[in-house]
């Protein structure tokens, strides 16, 4: 016989469990976990600690719904500052799959011509790891918005969207044309805070390799000007 889920929240709240380990109750009753509500753009002082140590890597911290909300110089000076563009429009969705012509907000990242048919590996995670999101947070009204404004605005997102996946983008490796240093290859991994959903996204090069070099020059040379790049909204 299962527990009701009240029962299994008044457990939670006797042995006062922290938000993982009571989603980890919920599962183990064969439950659904409760939803917490808004997404958070809050970065706890741990997190930001483990941040200011990570040292010469290029670091960017998104919120559930990959709003921007916190990066480094490395990460500026590889992809570009995000500083100049408004802070509502500092979205990695919203620049992978555009609703008008214009550069993109954040970043040198590339995007890759596909075949008719064919999908693109980042462009699935990403629709795959928003989908994730709505059922974690189901009454945002910030990323209900953003659904809805990238179904009925862009043709990918939409056709994506109707796939169904559901899953976390975790890691990727793409290569940066640098407008300075030239192209970089860099990993991309992804790392998720088990409470708020905060995506700490980290780029590597390979240690003692020319990318690494180009990366660390890369810094050096300051934020690219992305608003000639050839790396514009599709």
């Amino acid at each position: 016989m299962r527990p009701s889920a009240s029962v299994v929240a008044s457990l939670a709240r006797a042995l006062q469990l922290s938000t993982a380990e009571r989603d980890h109750l919920y599962r183990l009753a064969h439950l659904v976990p409760p939803a917490d509500g808004a997404i958070s753009g809050h970065i706890p002082p741990g997190v930001h600690r483990v941040l200011s140590r990570l040292g010469n890597v290029a670091v960017a911290v998104f919120a559930a719904d990959w709003q921007l909300i916190w990066w480094n110089r490395h990460w500026a000076g590889l992809l570009g500052d995000p500083s100049s563009s408004p802070p509502q429009l500092r979205n990695f969705a919203r620049d992978r799959f555009p609703v008008s012509a214009g550069p993109a907000h954040l970043s040198l990242w590339p995007v890759t011509i596909l075949d008719e048919g064919a999908t693109d590996a980042t462009d699935l995670a990403v629709v795959s790891d928003l989908r994730r999101a709505t059922g974690r947070f189901p009454d945002d009204t910030r990323l209900a918005e953003l659904i809805r404004v990238l179904s009925a605005g862009n043709r990918r997102f939409a056709e994506l969207w109707a796939i169904g996946t559901v899953a976390a983008h975790r890691e990727d490796r793409k290569t940066i044309e640098h407008p300075s240093v030239g192209p970089i290859t860099v990993d991309c991994d992804v790392l998720t805070d088990g409470d708020s959903e905060l995506k700490i996204v980290i780029m590597t090069a390979v240690p003692g390799s020319a990318d690494e070099t180009k990366l660390q020059l890369a810094a050096i040379a300051g934020p690219p000007d992305t608003t000639n790049s050839s790396h514009t909204r599709r």
